[in-house]
């Protein structure tokens, strides 16, 4: 039992999940708005460019605190170390194959990069830790570009309405969660002078900012039922944010790195899960 553990936190804390979910999240962007499936070498850039990103940002974060995710970050150091230079390898390979597009990439690297910015040792990027007030949306928009944006622009096709409505409602699902992990945080990015949204707010505007985050979620989930998207859909687009509100008063409470790192950040590509399992057969089909 305990070998599936640790091999369940390996996968976990090495940020290979979280990887899969951005590529889970590319699929489902692909499948329901271009209705076609997403090209190997976008797949796999997304992937090695999360891995890349993730371990950057890992390996620069001090193994400090109590939780179960510290003792292992100070044992794999160089893990993440690796990872980083591999993600780089990959991204790279896979973003020579996408060079026709390579302005979207560009940008996608340079914006995922600022996140992970203040954590460089050096004055000029330690300077983005007081500046930085709006990092959790910058984040979330991040994730909403590269997982869904991108695999749009890249396709050439017309803008349409569904597209908007579908990146608004990505970008304020995982604004609704990374609001949670910024709570969780917020007592130590006050003591080492990280600035963002939530450390400026009192309890029940937090409160009020995630639940508006969630409705303006639920309506723009809904309103694809509009431009021909199946009450089917719809659901699968809804139950993320249904949970993430369930488990918000919790979540808040709790420090436990598996809720942070498994479940709510599972919950970025829960809707992609359930909606490739219910529409697999029609993509067989075709």
């Amino acid at each position: 039992m305990k070998i599936f553990r640790d091999i369940f936190r390996f996968f976990v804390y090495s940020n290979l999940f979280i990887a899969v979910c951005a590529m889970l999240m590319l699929v489902q962007t692909c499948y329901l708005l271009l209705h076609a499936p997403p090209s190997f070498d976008l797949l796999a850039f997304v992937f090695f460019a999360t891995i890349c990103s993730y371990s950057f940002h890992w390996y620069l974060t001090p193994a400090v605190g109590q939780s179960d995710r510290v003792p292992w970050l100070a044992r794999h150091k160089k893990t993440h170390l690796f990872l980083f230079i591999a993600g780089i390898a990959g991204a790279v390979i896979y973003g020579i194959m996408l060079i026709s597009h390579w302005h979207w990439l560009v940008f996608a690297a340079f914006i995922t990069f600022l996140y992970s910015a203040p954590k460089v040792p050096h004055p000029w990027f330690r300077l983005l830790r007081k500046i930085a007030i709006g990092k959790t949306i910058f984040l979330a928009g991040v994730w909403m570009f590269v997982t869904t944006v991108l695999p749009l622009e890249i396709s050439d096709q017309p803008w349409q309405t569904d597209y908007t409505l579908f990146a608004v409602s990505r970008f304020f699902l995982i604004y609704a969660i990374c609001i949670l992990f910024d709570y969780r945080d917020k007592e130590y990015d006050i003591s080492v002078g990280i600035r963002s949204l939530i450390t400026w707010l009192n309890e029940k505007s937090i409160d009020m900012l995630f639940y508006f985050s969630i409705i303006i979620f639920a309506v723009a989930s809904l309103w694809m039922y509009y431009c021909g998207h199946s009450v089917t859909v719809i659901i699968t687009l809804l139950i993320p944010g249904a949970i993430t509100t369930l488990l918000y008063s919790h979540a808040k409470k709790s420090r436990s790195d598996m809720l942070y790192y498994f479940v709510l950040d599972g919950l970025m590509a829960l809707s992609a899960v359930l909606y490739l399992l219910i529409e697999w057969p029609m993509f067989t089909q075709r």
